[in-house]
């Protein structure tokens, strides 16, 4: 195939979130001797992407794109016009087999080029994005606004009639097929991890580091991270340990700001460390000194939906996790002894992970292996990439022509 893959973040280097997945997906669409043409925001070094992933790169440059740009969200709804544009452009000259889509910004464009090019298009939902502001305050997201921009994301497959769907959850699969999209052009593909570089620690408890116990987050830190679930956890750790630091891995949002300031002036006595931002490739390392993994997330639809890539990382390095119960990470990890489920408060959440630190090194480590394997088998970059591209193949070989 000759395919255009669409996205609304700069393909390489990933700057967090979902987009460290579309590097997978092309390594393994170029293997197969596809023709794969990226259509994305500017990259740093464009030259460099064209000759490491043997692409063709076609980059938009009216305005800067990425998660931590200013108007984010105003530039995200103008984007899909220019994406479409672009895409078009280059239509003229070489003629497109199929499109793949990147998330929901780029399902706009995806849709809007299936009428225009009469070629198929698959898209690939990462996030149910809207599905996250249900948990952004009222003035950043007005709940009418919102009820409407949730109706409008899942209806994208069905309202452009998409030929496929590929989705990061079972939850979300069961939110599209609700939608009226048919659930057998649906594949659930999760979300994984490179375990090139999140390679399991293998401490035993004798030559573990004598440190302080640490409970770290790493990510994107969005609203619906970091809000009153995770702040009364703190508050309720340190009331029992005041030892325990937390650290925060990832770019300094002004989400992140405001809950740190929150933190300062209700707990000032929290131990807490920042990194900034840190690439994709080095944030084991951050992590490596770590207790216990935390995925405090605040409810919402959004949330219920995500696969969350910590959790994977968390224990393919062989660290516990404590996680509130969202439904797809509950769905998928039901039987995983090494993660522990809290309920949607701090309180309860701050428990669980004082239970891990009270849990004796050896219980700790004696189920770390398992976990480590267990997401290293199924949810690698290269088997998800593999079964995403077996299902990508297949729509495109059963369209008629």
């Amino acid at each position: 195939m000759r395919l255009a893959f669409i996205t609304h973040e700069p393909f390489y280097p990933p700057s967090g979130g979902g987009s460290a997945e579309a590097i997978y997906l092309v390594q393994e669409l170029v293997k197969r001797q596809h023709q794969v043409h990226i259509f994305c925001p500017k990259v740093s070094d464009p030259e460099q992407v064209r000759q490491q992933f043997g692409v063709e790169l076609h980059e938009f440059r009216t305005w800067q794109m990425g998660r931590y740009t200013t108007l984010r969200n105003f530039k995200y709804i103008l984007y899909p016009f220019f994406l479409q544009r672009m895409v078009e452009t280059h239509a003229r000259k070489l003629a497109f087999d199929l499109v793949l889509s990147q998330h929901a910004i780029s399902a706009v464009a995806a849709g809007r080029l299936k009428a225009r090019l009469r070629i198929p298009v698959v898209m690939n939902f990462l996030d149910y994005l809207t599905g996250f502001m249900e948990a952004w305050p009222p003035y950043l997201a007005p709940p009418p606004l919102l009820k409407r921009l949730k109706k409008f994301e899942l209806s994208l497959p069905l309202k452009y009639r998409a030929n496929a769907v590929l989705t990061v959850s079972d939850t979300l699969a069961d939110y599209f097929a609700e939608s009226g999209f048919p659930r057998e052009r649906i594949r659930p593909i999760y979300y994984g991890f490179d375990a090139d570089l999140f390679l399991f620690a293998g401490r035993t408890p004798s030559d573990a580091p004598a440190t302080t116990a640490m409970a770290v987050m790493h990510g994107s830190f969005d609203h619906h991270h970091l809000r009153a679930i995770a702040l009364e956890a703190i508050e309720h750790v340190v009331r029992m340990k005041p030892q325990v630091v937390f650290k925060f891995v990832g770019h300094q949002t002004p989400a992140l700001q405001t809950f740190l300031q929150q933190v300062n002036a209700r707990v000032p006595s929290a131990r807490i460390e920042t990194t900034g931002f840190v690439p994709y490739r080095e944030v084991s390392r951050h992590l490596a000194d770590a207790t216990v993994g935390i995925v405090p997330y605040e409810e919402s639809t959004g949330t219920h939906c995500a696969f969350v890539a910590k959790i994977v990382e968390y224990l393919a390095l062989g660290l516990p996790v404590v996680s509130t119960p969202l439904k797809s990470a509950v769905r998928y990890f039901r039987n995983e002894p090494m993660i522990r489920f809290s309920e949607f408060s701090g309180a309860s959440f701050g428990e669980c992970i004082l239970s891990w630190l009270r849990e004796p090194a050896e219980a700790r480590h004696s189920l770390a292996r398992g976990a480590s394997e267990r997401v290293r088998s199924a949810l690698d970059w290269r088997t998800i990439s593999r079964n995403a591209v077996d299902f990508v193949e297949r729509v495109y070989d059963s369209t008629d022509r």
